[in-house]
């Protein structure tokens, strides 16, 4: 399961989404959260699923890299379709025992697991397009604006980055753990899923060690390297908007546009 965790990883190769600006796939990202969440009828995900096959395209990310970064969260998305499936008021259909399903429960239900998929998919390919480093920069730069009101800038994107970042690297200290566990007899497979849940505390306190230990040696290092936060600091890459980022930008406002007009129609 957690080979399949894409989120907080990048994906390096040369093509025109990785060039874009960080501050420029990050308001995207945004925007395109927004739009799933405004949009009320099931035509309007065809354009979403067209623009993000576009997005995918010319990220040239493999699609099973994409679409692997789903099965970690496939019990999350089954338990948001059977929840709204069973639990949605409306015509019935069909009933199980004191289970009811109505015309309306099994709309809402694909609805929901529908947006949930686009979402994942649409926000994992930030972070595989984009270099921690470059998030880190992108999202300073879009706060920097608020450092006027004290709000701290900087620090803030760092920890965001950092936590993001960290998140494929815990997963996969989890994995080695567990491996280590089993080959010493522990069982993490057997019984119900109660006792699965307490067979994985004796996870936590090697995970907790391991993460600590990695936090220290990665405050050292930026420690013995003179940083300093951000005041001062220069950068090897200068954030400039390319004629590459306006295209992204008009290409993305007809997307809105579109999804704006269907929702109103």
């Amino acid at each position: 399961m957690f080979k399949n965790l894409t989120i907080g990883q990048h994906y390096p190769i040369d093509s025109p989404i990785h060039d874009l600006d960080p501050r420029v796939k990050i308001i995207i990202t945004f925007v395109y959260i927004i739009s799933l969440f405004i949009i009320n009828i099931f035509p309007a995900y065809i354009l979403v699923l067209l623009f993000l096959a576009l997005a995918i395209c010319v990220s040239k990310v493999p699609i099973k890299f994409v679409i692997k970064g789903l099965k970690p969260i496939l019990i999350i998305i089954l338990i948001t379709f059977f929840i709204n499936l069973f639990l949605t008021p409306g015509e019935q259909i069909f009933k199980i025992f004191f289970l009811k399903i109505t015309r309306e429960g099994v709309y809402q239900a694909t609805f929901m697991a529908l947006r949930l998929v686009l979402l994942i998919l649409g926000t994992s390919l930030l972070t595989l397009t984009t270099s921690p480093i470059l998030l880190t920069d992108g999202i300073e730069s879009l706060l920097n604006p608020f450092k006027k009101i004290g709000l701290p800038a900087h620090e803030l994107a760092m920890m965001m980055t950092i936590a993001l970042r960290f998140i494929p690297t815990l997963m996969e200290e989890t994995e080695k753990i567990m491996k280590a566990q089993k080959a010493r007899g522990a069982d993490f497979e057997s019984g119900n899923i109660i006792k699965r849940a307490k067979n994985l505390v004796p996870l936590l306190v090697p995970l907790f060690i391991s993460a600590f230990r990695r936090a220290d040696e990665l405050a050292m290092a930026m420690e013995s390297r003179c940083y300093r936060g951000g005041e001062n600091r220069t950068r090897m890459r200068q954030l400039v908007l390319r004629k590459g980022d306006y295209v992204a930008c008009i290409i993305f406002i007809i997307y809105m546009a579109a999804i704006i007009v269907i929702r109103v129609c």
